[in-house]
């Protein structure tokens, strides 16, 4: 049976990543694993809320296909090994780190080979969650056409509720079939502003991005972070985990 894939979403800052770290965690207490996360951000940090070390990442094995290849191999079978070197196992579930893209003259058969090999690791996993940048174009070099859900996230502001509307949008010019998709509102003032909450209605009745959840502020995420703790060992009675936990409860229900 194929992975259910998840892709998140959004502008930078809007909390992608605390989202996707909370999700790990739901998914693990819910024993839905075992869970491939990839960090397809550039400035990747999901490692850090997971309190994990990062070795090698998918840029650095690009760069090393320009060089030259160990005798007896192919790039594929380069490539191939070096991406299992770069994942990061854990009790439940993986961690893959995309790092930094390729840049100017960018190594294309280095893209066809990570499809090649995430072909290969899809079969191995229930989930694969994918913390995305805004433009989502990792999901096509992973060959990662259909998403089951997209969580596109915003932080409470008009700016980034209009953001979040545009990024449901182009899903179709990049051919991704996605099957749900989800507006989730990050770090909402408690309690919601009249302006925020008719700004979040009029995106969810004005395009085709239901209301996935609205999460609060957090002080003990913040705490979290800043000491290094991982998030997987957050207390689920936290406001913002129960709120997080009841919001995926409804949405991976449907």
């Amino acid at each position: 049976m194929p992975p259910k894939i998840i892709a998140m979403a959004g502008k930078g800052g809007t909390g992608k990543t605390t989202t996707s770290a909370l999700l790990i965690k739901y998914l693990l207490e819910k024993k839905q694993t075992p869970i491939l996360a990839v960090d397809a951000d550039s400035n990747a940090n999901l490692n850090e809320l997971l309190a994990l070390d990062v070795g090698t990442t998918i840029g650095q094995i690009r760069k090393e296909l320009k060089g030259d290849i160990p005798g007896g191999m192919s790039r594929d079978q380069y490539m191939e090994m070096k991406i299992q070197q770069s994942i990061i196992e854990e009790s439940g579930y993986d961690l893959l780190v995309m790092g930094q893209p390729d840049g100017p003259g960018c190594y294309c058969a280095a893209n066809q080979y990570l499809a090649m090999t995430m072909d290969h690791l899809a079969d191995n996993y229930r989930y694969i969650l994918v913390d995305n940048e805004a433009g989502m174009e990792h999901l096509s070099r992973m060959n990662l056409r259909t998403i089951d859900y997209l969580l596109v996230i915003s932080d409470p502001s008009a700016r980034g509720i209009m953001t979040a509307r545009r990024i449901s949008e182009i899903t179709e010019p990049l051919q991704l079939v996605v099957k749900k998709k989800y507006l989730i509102v990050n770090r909402a003032p408690e309690p919601m502003t009249p302006e925020l909450d008719a700004k979040i209605r009029e995106a969810v009745d004005q395009s085709d991005l239901p209301l996935g959840g609205i999460f609060p502020a957090s002080d003990e995420l913040v705490k979290q972070e800043i000491t290094g703790g991982s998030y997987l060992q957050l207390d689920t009675d936290i406001p913002m985990v129960k709120t997080a936990f009841n919001a995926f409860d409804k949405i991976f229900a449907e």
